[in-house]
């Protein structure tokens, strides 16, 4: 791996940035200043430092992504823009792709990487990892409803939903659904077969990662080393 690419890759600064580090001497491998960033070396066995601070290989990249509306949960779409335009060049010449769909009005929590074996375990229906959103409702939800959640919804097309947890305000026309599960549409259509209808849905956690709440709509970050572990622990 070329050692620019091994810096931007870290987050830690551009490649414009790095090679005007390292020809002031501030990139050093394994202990020698390097001033072209074009030579290759093995992340795994080399040790990069920049400016003081060294740069830990990850063999995969994650990013949390507060969705705004108006995006399609895609990495390419020819009618509307797609999460991954919200993210740098750096990022999107990576090919980070969505763990999971969310819809076009729908906002919140986006985890995005390059690592498709963890992303399909994190989808699988046997891991059961917990989705939970935060919805207003056009009406108050119905009494009961939180029963029929917990028993399971059945669908305009016959689908019986699993278990579900729902919590609601006391004006019963908010609150939050956790899923272990995700099937087009679910809660708009949890909600229609009570005869209601949402008028917002935000996901404001995936498994036990909430989204960080430093973080507007459009705007990312890396996920912690504590995240990471996270998500592979449920994977």
């Amino acid at each position: 791996m070329r050692i620019d690419k091994l810096i931007s890759e870290s987050g830690i600064a551009s490649r414009k940035e790095a090679a005007r580090v390292a020809r002031a001497g501030g990139v050093i491998v394994d202990g020698k200043a390097v001033k072209d960033l074009s030579t290759h070396i093995d992340p795994e066995k080399c040790r990069v430092v920049y400016l003081g601070r060294e740069i830990v290989y990850r063999r995969f990249t994650y990013v949390m992504l507060n969705k705004p509306e108006g995006y399609v949960s895609a990495t390419d779409d020819k009618s509307l823009p797609y999460v991954t335009e919200l993210l740098p060049d750096e990022l999107r010449k990576m090919e980070l792709f969505p763990v999971g769909r969310l819809d076009k009005d729908t906002t919140g929590l986006m985890i995005l990487t390059n690592n498709g074996q963890l992303a399909h375990s994190l989808l699988s229906p046997k891991h059961h990892v917990e989705k939970e959103y935060f919805f207003t409702a056009a009406e108050p939800l119905c009494d009961g409803a939180e029963k029929q959640f917990e028993s399971g919804v059945t669908l305009a097309d016959g689908y019986e939903c699993k278990s579900a947890v729902l919590s609601l305000s006391d004006d019963r026309m908010s609150g939050k659904i956790t899923l272990t599960e995700g099937k087009y549409h679910q809660i708009k259509r949890m909600i229609a077969a009570m005869g209601n209808r949402v008028t917002s849905l935000e996901r404001i956690s995936f498994g036990s990662i909430p989204l960080d709440c430093s973080l507007g709509r459009g705007e990312w970050r890396y996920l912690s080393d504590r995240e990471i572990s996270i998500l592979e622990k449920q994977g």
